[in-house]
């Protein structure tokens, strides 16, 4: 009979429980506890009209306007590129477009803005939609620069304003779990994390071209160095060069390395030390972000934390250790391990999942729907589970690797002051020179 309730209430939280797949790696206690949670953790869809607008069209931008429109309406849509702008306008029919997001953001109407855009517009968006106003959820990384995120973090403190970074995982019931055990020192002290990401593209050379009609390249280039217009540094393949993103370490890591410092409580900190270094040599006239690397990172309780790209040949099935062909993120105890990624929660022991928690240990932020939870804080005004600083660390995380693997060596790092301690040329990488009438003023 036990079975059969455990059974009905387990069946009962995967329909409505946005954050979960299929239940077989989560414990019985653990889905039960999740299913008595639910209620009280995200937006209910359709209560209220919240007026939505959404700056950056591209495929990240119009999944997460589709998530948000179940709990509003979205009313504006912006995007450089006419095509993205277009096929938009498709899908939310009636909505406004535009192709400067400062305009959309005058409209007293609007309550929320989602900013899908390139990795370097995020922090001149979110800042000056929150100076105009509005509540954020930003894709991630939060970020292009350290400095970016020191500023958007008074931007936040100044104007009051909800900010939530699109680092969904954190909604992710298998990754919250395994942040409460390695919390709860279920696997022992921890002694070290391992962090693997997909390796990225290595490709090139690339030949310039005319600029399709409909986009604003100059736009589009923003804050970054003007140069003659290749189509694949824009769009999806931004991300493959230093200019506009960090590869894969600002991709994938912006939600692997989140979940370590999750689980280390170190979301207002960092590391105090970062080492790094390239494997390979990108292609000359290709992508420039390194596509295999490996970095390792000392925190200031003394866990080592690496973070190491898969190789080509692994990220296709070319090794035996099935892990290897995954990204993901293993935290190493004195008692034994756990490894988590999306669909996957792993231990050594099966007690390590299996025997509940105690009632009255600490736990993690509760969220099963990330969009659901940002809607319910712009109407309730209590912070979100990932707001400005988090974002912002879990960026600098990220961005001090790479950092790290550009000058192919050790740095020292003070969390607190958000500088190398006695490296002028690392600190030249703590913010960029920035694009006359695409920086600050610009908002």
């Amino acid at each position: 009979m036990r079975r059969n309730r455990a059974f009905s209430s387990r069946r009962g939280f995967l329909k409505t429980a946005a954050g979960i797949a299929a239940a077989s790696s989560l414990p019985d206690w653990f889905i039960r506890e999740c299913a008595a949670q639910q209620p009280a953790t995200s937006a209910k869809p359709g209560s209220g009209e919240l007026r939505i607008g959404l700056i950056g069209c591209g495929g990240q931008g119009m999944g997460d306007a589709g998530s948000a429109a179940r709990f509003g309406k979205v009313v504006a849509l912006c995007d450089v590129d006419a095509a993205h702008l277009s096929d938009a306008k498709k899908r939310f029919a009636g909505a406004e477009g535009y192709s400067d997001f400062r305009k959309l953001l005058e409209r007293k109407d609007i309550d929320a803005i989602i900013c899908g855009t390139v990795d370097h517009w995020h922090a001149l968006v979110s800042m000056a939609a929150m100076k105009a106003g509005k509540d954020v959820y930003c894709e991630k990384p939060l970020t292009l620069t350290i400095d970016e995120g020191k500023r958007l973090v008074e931007v936040e403190q100044q104007t009051k304003r909800i900010l939530q970074t699109g680092t969904q995982q954190r909604s992710d019931a298998r990754f919250r779990l395994a942040c409460d055990l390695v919390r709860n020192a279920r696997v022992g002290k921890l002694e070290r994390v391992e962090v693997w990401l997909p390796a990225g593209l290595r490709q090139g050379p690339f030949k310039t071209s005319p600029v399709p009609q409909g986009f604003d390249y100059d736009f589009w280039l923003g804050q970054t160095p003007k140069v003659d217009y290749v189509k694949e540094r824009t769009h999806f393949s931004f991300r493959y060069w230093w200019e506009y993103s960090g590869g894969t370490m600002t991709d994938w890591g912006a939600h692997h390395n989140d979940i370590v410092i999750w689980a280390l409580d170190q979301e207002r900190s960092g590391p105090v030390s970062v080492e790094g270094k390239q494997l390979v040599d990108m292609i000359p006239g290709g992508f420039t972000a390194a596509s295999e690397y490996e970095v390792s990172y000392t925190w200031p309780n003394g866990v080592i934390h690496s973070c190491r790209s898969t190789t080509a040949s692994e990220w296709h099935g070319g090794v035996k250790d099935p892990k290897r062909q995954q990204h993901g993120i293993k935290f190493i105890g004195a008692d034994g391990w756990i490894w988590v990624t999306r669909g996957q929660l792993e231990a050594s022991n099966p007690a390590i999942l299996n025997d509940k928690l105690p009632d009255n240990t600490r736990r993690a932020y509760v969220s099963n729907d990330h969009m659901g939870n940002f809607m319910e804080c712009v109407k309730t005004r209590k912070a979100p589970i990932c707001p400005a600083e988090v974002g912002y660390r879990s960026a600098s995380v990220c961005q001090l690797g790479v950092i790290a693997i550009r000058l192919g060596r050790r740095l020292q790092w003070d969390p607190v002051k958000a500088q190398f301690a006695n490296d002028a040329e690392a600190n030249k990488h703590v913010a960029r020179e920035m694009r006359k009438g695409y920086d600050y003023g610009m908002i």
